[in-house]
């Protein structure tokens, strides 16, 4: 029996936005660089970042990546995560992260509300060098600040593969 279903195939172009509650802010901004031991200036120190030409202090790249599952209140699955996800589960299958792929287009700034836009971009379904069958889930996160200007996409993969005979 095939992975990729009728019902998946109509969900394509879905689109999920959730937007942060409050500004990022500076004191978010230097908890997540010492959390990840980037102790580069630009994070914490104003006078450095305005000397570099940002207006303010400017977040980590993937801050906004990392955070965006506290973006909408979402609750946590059964597996801890509360961040965004697709609800797609195929029976029989594991799933395994593909890679995701950033384009940064500017800085996030301590005064920022982050939005995320979300959009299942492709369902497609293909079968492994090792003969198993898997399900190809790509979507798309737009992020933009309060103003609609574009601070990162990321394009995510995400990959369901068949451990064997898929029930019907």
């Amino acid at each position: 029996m095939p992975l990729l279903t009728d019902d998946l195939r109509a969900r394509v172009g879905e689109i999920r936005a959730y937007t942060a509650a409050e500004p990022l802010s500076r004191a978010s901004i230097r908890y997540y660089a010492a959390a990840v031991g980037d102790a580069n200036p630009l994070y914490t120190d104003r006078d450095r970042a305005r000397a570099v030409g940002w207006a303010d202090v400017i977040a980590p790249p993937t801050l906004l990546c990392d955070s965006n599952q506290y973006l909408g209140g979402t609750e946590r699955d059964a597996d801890g995560f509360a961040g965004h996800s697709w609800g797609i589960e195929p029976p029989n299958c594991r799933m395994v992260r593909g890679g995701n792929d950033y384009v940064f287009h500017r800085p996030a700034y301590p005064d920022d509300v982050v939005t995320v836009t979300w959009r299942l971009a492709d369902i497609s379904e293909r079968t492994s060098g090792a003969g198993q069958e898997m399900l190809i889930v790509t979507s798309e996160a737009t992020f933009t600040d309060q103003h609609g200007t574009l601070l990162l996409v990321n394009t995510e993969t995400i990959i369901h593969i068949a451990l064997g005979e898929v029930d019907a």
